[in-house]
């Protein structure tokens, strides 16, 4: 029996949105062979159900990734129950750094052959063979080095708007590729110190095994990722070396951490550091867009979706079936001039 809510999405969310009680938005990932992921799924959607969480979990045989957010007066309870569980025992839970909305609004579960996709085929590939974790004084510490190679193995959308001082950021659209790609970009800089950071660790952590799988002598990766890392920064005064905003895969898609704009509208150039979906939704394509151009192209990223947007609902179904390859934007990488 697969468990799962049936109401539909639109009543979901109006019934959280009138829930005026404070919410906490937690991400948690392990990397550990769950021998049975379909029974355990079932069970822990059980388990987080009676506590009203919501959100997205990938069980895996090797693990589980959680984005979830649930009420703030249910942590204590959530935070004991999966303590019960021993491969959940003493996990880091990273807590959002903004709170402006929920970003989730129904539990939903999955069981996938993996819990982040990598496209790694080697089945002498040992992913709980990782680097060492850094906490955030060492990383600090370590990133001002020149000798010192840090890499953002997050996807290209994400650095734009968001990075380390004196990040590399390799232009991948998705981890698969980044993680393919790093072996061959890197291979000179194998005997230098690497370190490695992602949103909350689990990309950088599996990216920091597969670089020693390839020989990389020295690898490090950020604990618990930015989110984690400016969770330390506030807790113990320490200087922030991470610019502009965090991206996050949920509603909100942004967590500001400092009050740099580092990016620029996609459309006119201008600072601006909020990604939008163009709201076609046809189209749907991911892009930077500042407030003016909101209201210029009334959310959208071009002309044509602009124009789709004020057509009758048959028109629009019609332009969808038939619907050109995006000409302007590729997964929030600028194509060619608007």
């Amino acid at each position: 029996m697969l468990l799962h809510n049936r109401v539909n999405r639109e009543e979901l969310k109006a019934r959280l949105l009138a829930d005026k009680r404070p919410y906490t938005t937690i991400s948690f990932y392990r990397y550990y062979p769950i021998e049975n992921p379909a029974l355990f799924r079932n069970e822990f959607y059980i388990l987080l159900y009676k506590l009203g969480v919501v959100g997205r979990i990938y069980v895996a045989e090797e693990g589980i990734n959680a984005q979830i957010a649930l009420p703030t007066e249910n942590v204590p309870a959530f935070e004991a129950a999966i303590s019960q569980i021993d491969f959940l025992h003493n996990i880091l839970l990273n807590t959002a750094i903004e709170e402006l909305q929920i970003g989730f609004y129904k539990l939903d579960i999955k069981v996938r052959p993996k819990i982040v996709a990598d496209g790694i085929d080697d089945p002498g590939f040992n992913p709980a063979a990782t680097g060492n974790y850094l906490e955030a004084e060492q990383w600090n510490n370590m990133i001002s080095d020149p000798q010192t190679v840090v890499i953002d193995m997050r996807n290209h959308y994400e650095s734009e708007v968001g990075r380390f001082e004196n990040a590399r950021c390799p232009q991948s659209d998705t981890f698969r590729d980044e993680l393919q790609g790093v072996i061959d970009e890197f291979a000179e800089e194998k005997d230098k110190r690497i370190l490695m950071y992602c949103t909350g660790g689990i990309r950088c952590e599996k990216a920091s095994a597969w670089m020693k799988h390839n020989g990389f002598s020295e690898v490090y990766h950020l604990k618990g990722g930015i989110i984690h890392y400016v969770d330390q920064v506030k807790e113990k005064g320490l200087d922030n070396k991470f610019h502009g905003v965090n991206f996050v895969f949920d509603q909100r898609l942004r967590e500001r951490v400092s009050d740099e704009v580092i990016a620029n509208c996609h459309q006119c150039g201008n600072p601006a550091d909020t990604h939008i979906n163009c709201a076609n939704t046809g189209c749907h394509i991911l892009f930077i867009q500042c407030s003016e151009c909101a209201i210029k192209w009334e959310a959208c990223c071009s002309e044509t979706c602009r124009d789709v947007i004020k057509m009758p609902g048959t028109e629009q179904i019609a332009w969808r079936k038939n619907r050109p390859k995006p000409a302007i934007f590729s997964k929030g990488r600028l194509q060619s001039p608007q």
